[in-house]
């Protein structure tokens, strides 16, 4: 993948990778935080804004949606400004949402801030994955993907549970908490990161991907895990009300314990995909995943059991993106900056479908919290199903059989071209 780049050559050595790579960690930390903090302070949330506890996880699912969503669009519209540019725009339209949250005094506009931030946090991972994609060198590749992505896992080992902390007292403070963030990831990407030119891609372009049956096969994938995941995740904090006897304190331990379990697995992702086949990578996460939350309710009993089941858990889930990602690569370097984003907004289709599924599941079936954990087993069993379908090694076709004459010539083929 070429990048084009103000800086010489002579400079660029000069500065680590990782220098550039810092900025765009801290991006993915305030997104990462800004999409996981809100199922943290739903209680509080739904009584402030005088809704179900349901309805105000709907704010969780409205926001993935849309990121989902508007990720390709907005990609499309800005793929002609360089990347640095293009995350300054979606910095400061996540920045503004954030602030609109914190200020939003009714549910309607609540929702509709949650709308503009998810609209500029869409832009934001992909364009921060494909520029260290860009800025790393090949065999490092794997390494730079899992650190910039790491401000996703960090932001569940810290600021999930640090943003949950802050929101005891008020939760709108955790909103203008991420917007500072943002804000420092804005002033950190314009002062130390060059300008990444990377091939314009249209929407049309970015949607292409998704006609190879390959790429489609490994976004459901993707999908199907978040969106086992987030049919209890979304939920969390009354799914443990139990085994934290309500308290937000415990909660915000339990928390901090899956975050913790998120950042080991993707930094464990991270070296194991730069050495073995990134399919096998995933399996066991996978498998593990289903079997922790099929026990949701057993292994919950206790707070010292939670604590165990948050950190296996966490630890499966984090293992998913970085291999996913490696895998897309490895579909087409050349269209890396495409699938990335795609990948992405598999993840949060992923998770809003999770939302609205845990969200129906009480609703209409009447089922408790602490039981969401059955569908998201069931749904996470059915991605790993499907993922060893992808797993498989794809059989090369067949060369057409060629006899040659005596004279060592090949036969002329009657009514087919060579291209055929």
């Amino acid at each position: 993948m070429s990048f084009g780049t103000s800086e010489a050559p002579s400079e660029r050595r000069h500065h680590p990778v990782w220098k550039r790579l810092l900025p765009l960690a801290l991006a993915t930390f305030a997104v990462g935080t800004d999409s996981y903090v809100i199922a943290g302070l739903l209680p509080a949330i739904a009584t402030d804004l005088h809704v179900s506890t349901p309805a105000a996880g709907q704010l969780v699912t409205v926001f993935a949606l849309v990121m989902a969503l508007s990720a390709p669009l907005m990609g499309a519209l800005t793929g002609r400004l360089d990347r640095r540019s293009a995350l300054l725009v979606a910095l400061t339209v996540f920045v503004v949402g954030n602030a609109a949250t914190a200020l939003g005094t009714g549910y309607e506009v609540v929702m509709t801030a949650r709308v503009v931030t998810a609209i500029g946090a869409g832009m934001i991972n992909s364009a921060a994955a494909s520029t260290a994609g860009a800025i790393a060198p090949p065999e490092r590749r794997g390494r730079a993907l899992a650190f910039v992505l790491g401000g996703l896992t960090l932001a569940s080992a810290l600021g999930l549970p640090l943003g949950t902390l802050i929101g005891r007292t008020d939760w709108r403070l955790t909103l203008w908490a991420v917007a500072g963030i943002g804000l420092a990831a804005v002033l950190g990407i314009a002062a130390g990161l060059p300008k990444v030119t990377l091939p314009a891609a249209s929407l049309r372009d970015r949607l292409r991907p998704l006609r190879q049956g390959r790429v489609l096969a490994l976004l459901t994938v993707t999908t199907l895990v978040f969106l086992g995941a987030y049919t209890l995740y979304t939920y969390v904090g009354p799914a443990l009300r139990k085994a934290t006897d309500g308290s937000e304190a415990l909660l915000t331990v339990v928390l901090l314990a899956w975050g913790v379990g998120i950042l080991a697995g993707n930094i464990v992702a991270g070296r194991l995909v730069d050495r073995y086949d990134p399919a096998r990578v995933l399996t066991a996460p996978l498998a593990v995943g289903a079997v922790a939350l099929a026990l949701t309710s057993v292994a919950t009993a206790t707070l010292a059991s939670t604590l165990v089941w948050a950190l296996v858990w966490g630890t499966a889930l984090g293992v998913v993106v970085v291999p996913q990602q490696h895998r897309l690569i490895a579909l087409s370097p050349a269209a890396a900056p495409v699938l990335l984003g795609l990948n992405s907004s598999a993840i949060y289709a992923g998770m809003a479908l999770g939302g609205g599924l845990g969200g129906l599941a009480q609703e209409w079936v009447a089922l408790p919290p602490t039981a969401l954990g059955l569908p998201a087993a069931a749904v996470t069993l059915l991605a790993l199903l499907y993922h060893l379908t992808t797993a498989r090694p794809q059989r090369p076709r067949p060369a057409p059989p060629t006899h040659r004459r005596m004279t060592g010539r090949a036969p002329a083929l009657k009514g087919r071209r060579w291209d055929d």
